[in-house]
């Protein structure tokens, strides 16, 4: 595991960062699943465990993880985050329902930081790395909000991973972000949950 007890705390935005909790997802602990998969979908996890190697070595514009639930985009986020952190870069890693719950924790009079402060330290986060986009409220505030982080990180051309499961739903104005193919790498994992293959082969198992 990631050893960040070297880490400077002073980091733009790291304690809103969960990255910590995500120190075993490594490139090198992702799993091709070889022996449980069909050879396109071992393919398919091949593929996007190069291409994230390949970001985390230079990363440029937007990288953005599509796929079911449990199928590796976390892993793979967290392991672009990782391996930049390892290499002395600035990273923040957050999940966007806990990312707004942060912006509106700015407005209460404890707050140690205000809300401008703390939109300011998303919005030019070196390498910022969004998890489980379309998981989070849909109210006008919330989809203002994270269009302000988009946009100014769109314009500026500032790297950003993003992951977002099948199905959800996502704002019009922020799918004109992640689906522009100037700015934007879409890399589709087409791979089954993890946990429900684990899940299947406990059931197997207990049956006998």
């Amino acid at each position: 595991a990631t050893d960040y007890r070297g880490v400077d705390s002073g980091q733009v935005g790291y304690d809103l960062s969960t990255l910590p909790l995500h120190g075993d997802q490594l490139f090198e602990t992702f799993g091709l699943r070889d022996n449980e998969l069909s050879g396109e979908q071992v393919e398919s996890l091949r593929q996007a465990l190069t291409f994230a190697r390949n970001y985390a070595a230079d990363p440029e514009d937007w990288l953005v993880l599509t796929g079911g639930y449990g199928c590796g985009k976390t892993h793979l986020a967290a392991a672009v985050a990782n391996a930049r952190m390892g290499q002395g870069y600035s990273v923040l890693f957050v999940v966007v329902p806990d990312l707004l719950d942060h912006l509106r924790a700015t407005y209460s009079p404890d707050s140690h930081v205000s809300y401008d402060e703390r939109l300011d330290q998303v919005r030019t986060a070196p390498l910022l790395i969004l998890d489980d986009l379309g998981t989070h409220s849909a109210t006008p505030w919330a989809q203002e909000k994270l269009y302000q982080v988009f946009n100014y990180r769109y314009n500026a051309r500032l790297p950003t991973v993003i992951t977002v499961a099948d199905g959800v739903s996502v704002n019009e104005r922020l799918k004109s972000r992640l689906f522009d193919r100037r700015r934007c790498i879409n890399l589709r994992i087409d791979a089954p949950s993890y946990r429900g293959s684990e899940t299947r082969a406990w059931r197997r198992t207990a049956g006998r």
